[in-house]
């Protein structure tokens, strides 16, 4: 069985108004992360990224670049308890 892991990230930079939450959300399907993405007031994405490791791992690679209009100037990760209460990944509108 593969090892589970479960991570907040913060992306800054440009990347609202350039479709990154719907970018984030294909590339966890893609990847099979479960979870969550949302655009905080900040101007930076949250996103809760939960699954296998090494796919979770995938996953914060991927926010370092983001879909091709985005400009990422960081990436923040905080390590967060596995829940496994995530089925899907959703775009949330807060």
């Amino acid at each position: 069985m593969s090892e589970k892991k479960a991570v907040l990230a913060n992306i800054e930079g440009r990347v609202q108004g350039v479709n990154f939450r719907m970018a984030t959300a294909q590339a966890a399907d893609r990847l099979g992360v479960y979870g969550w993405v949302r655009n905080k007031p900040d101007g930076s994405v949250e996103a809760l990224f939960e699954g296998d490791a090494d796919r979770v791992d995938a996953m914060i690679k991927w926010c370092h670049e983001g879909p091709p209009v985005a400009s990422v100037t960081g990436v923040t990760v905080e390590k967060e308890g596995y829940t496994g209460r995530y089925t899907d990944f959703t775009i949330r509108y807060t």
